[in-house]
């Protein structure tokens, strides 16, 4: 296998996870470690996406894949940004890759469990 076509390996605390119960159900939140306290803006700056600490977590927050996975599967309502928490959605067959935003070169998805 070429070195190009091996999957991209990722130490198990590059995600931030956070839940929080709503009259609505269980929220998640998942962003890659790299992007916390960024803000994104899409083509037209229509859409401004801020990765903060509120809402995301902190680096005390951190989660491996396993954690993030088990969390989506309870949740009602997610919101998930940075490329390897979005493609871990995708492998897991939550979110649709046709449904995924790109602001500024980071991914962006988002699901509702109805």
């Amino acid at each position: 296998m070429d070195s190009a076509d091996e999957p991209e390996q990722h130490s198990p605390e590059t995600l931030i996870l956070t839940e929080r119960q709503t009259p609505k159900g269980r929220l998640v939140a998942v962003c890659d470690r790299d992007v916390l306290g960024e803000t994104f803006e899409g083509r037209d700056q229509d859409v401004t996406l801020a990765v903060t600490t509120d809402f995301y977590g902190t680096e005390a927050d951190v989660a491996d894949d396993e954690t993030v996975l088990e969390s989506l599967a309870g949740a009602s309502v997610a919101n998930l940004v940075g490329d390897h928490a979005v493609a871990l959605a995708i492998d897991a067959g939550y979110v649709n890759d046709g449904n995924v935003l790109e602001l500024e070169g980071t991914r962006h998805a988002q699901f509702l469990r109805l």
